[in-house]
């Protein structure tokens, strides 16, 4: 303990004695823990956010979209024209056995209205398997019916952001608000599910049942239809065969011959946010592993810096060695003073990374999460790369000739 503590002290005490030096030396090491700090940060960040949305957006889930018309050879783009039509959401339904649910949905952007309170977002016209398929949870009253829809009726589903904006801290259960003049009672209140990871708020929303959408609210060209049809197969394995038996039997319910274009798309939704996870993480790896190549450099300084030292202090190395020190004691002195500069550069690395990633969390839209893993890997990394870097040098001051050392000028 006391050896230990005799190196310490000269370690320090020779850090000291060129306090700039030391510090340049450790600039690469602070930089490349610092910067695998944020890059990591910003990386599991992006990840939670993916995963916040799988979670939020609903489970093996296919979203079925109208596709694109050719209007006197010309081609419209997705969803240029209704193709879909609640007929085709039950039979999808009732036909395709890796289908456990379906949600069909018309939505538009309507004036809300209560007391003297006016609010603008989007009105969704939904079935009850809405909420099953698209995991929303009802925190007080009660859900959208199939009487509701069978029939018609006037009733709402409000989100936290539309109660805010209308209705302040009064209870909305059970009051009248006006959509585009039309009265509607608000019969539940849905649970809050915060911003989507493309920043929308997904609070900012109103239910009713479809049929009152289609018959009373919107109006349409095309009775009866549909703008997408969110489909929750059986599980994650029958994703893809739930996609081929509702491509087959829209085909055939849309009377499409065989050498032409669906009118409809067919998307796993699922699989694209899984897909986005997984490039996010690959980013996140990738932009770490650029950020550690500074470390790497950092090693190189420090290796440089020893081995400068190494030659400037000869002397002192004949003189412990004349007086009694052992190579194993000069190796381990200055492998010892490697390992320290290494070490103070990652502590103060890990200072600012904590720092920045915290200020790029609040100056941008990017979600940051600074989790314990990332740190302790890139502090725990700096370690290793003073002493691997601070071998050589060691090494080499270890082996020289303690009459020649003595000699040295």
């Amino acid at each position: 303990m006391l050896d230990f503590m005799s190196t310490f002290k000269i370690s320090l005490r020779a850090l000291k004695v060129n306090k700039m030096r030391s510090i340049l030396t450790s600039l690469g090491i602070i930089i490349g823990v610092s910067a695998v700090i944020i890059m990591l940060s910003i990386g599991e960040g992006a990840k939670q956010r993916i995963q916040k949305d799988i979670e939020s957006t609903g489970s093996n889930l296919l979203m079925v979209m109208s596709g694109s018309t050719t209007s006197s050879g010309v081609r419209m783009g997705m969803g240029a024209q209704p193709t879909l039509t609640l007929k085709d959401s039950e039979a999808i339904l009732q036909r395709c056995p890796s289908v456990l649910e379906v949600a069909p949905t018309v939505s538009e952007v309507k004036q809300l209205v209560y007391s003297n309170q006016n609010w603008s977002t989007s009105v969704m016209g939904i079935t009850p398997g809405y909420m099953t398929v698209r995991l929303w949870e009802i925190e007080q009253g009660r859900g959208i019916s199939q009487d509701d829809v069978k029939n018609a009726t006037n009733v709402a589903l409000l989100g936290s952001t539309v109660i805010t904006n209308l209705f302040g801290d009064l209870d909305p259960v059970n009051k009248t608000i006006r959509i585009n003049g039309m009265p509607f009672k608000v019969i539940g209140i849905l649970k809050s599910k915060g911003q989507s990871g493309m920043g929308q708020d997904q609070d900012d929303t109103v239910f009713i049942p479809i049929t009152t959408a289609q018959k009373k609210l919107f109006g349409t060209a095309f009775p009866g239809t549909v703008k997408h049809i969110a489909v929750q197969a059986t599980s994650a394995e029958t994703l893809a065969s739930a996609e081929e038996e509702i491509t087959l039997l829209l085909r055939e319910r849309h009377n499409i011959g065989k050498n032409k274009d669906d009118d409809f798309t067919v998307r796993n939704f699922t699989q694209m946010l899984e897909t986005a996870k997984q490039a996010s993480n690959t980013m996140a790896l990738l932009l770490g592993s650029i950020a550690s190549v500074s470390l790497v450099v950092g090693g190189i300084g420090i290796m440089n810096i020893m081995l400068v030292s190494v030659t400037e202090r000869t002397k002192e190395i004949g003189i412990r060695m004349a007086i009694g020190a052992k190579a194993m004691d000069i190796r381990f002195q200055f492998l010892f003073e490697a390992l320290l500069l290494s070490m103070i550069g990652g502590l103060i690395g890990v200072f600012i990374g904590i720092v920045g990633a915290k200020i790029i969390g609040l100056l941008s839209s990017l979600t940051v999460i600074i989790s314990l893993t990332p740190i302790l890997l890139s502090f725990g990394f700096s370690a290793i790369v003073g002493v691997l870097f601070g071998f050589y040098p060691a090494y080499k001051a270890s082996l020289l000739n303690p009459i020649e050392a003595l000699r040295y000028e």
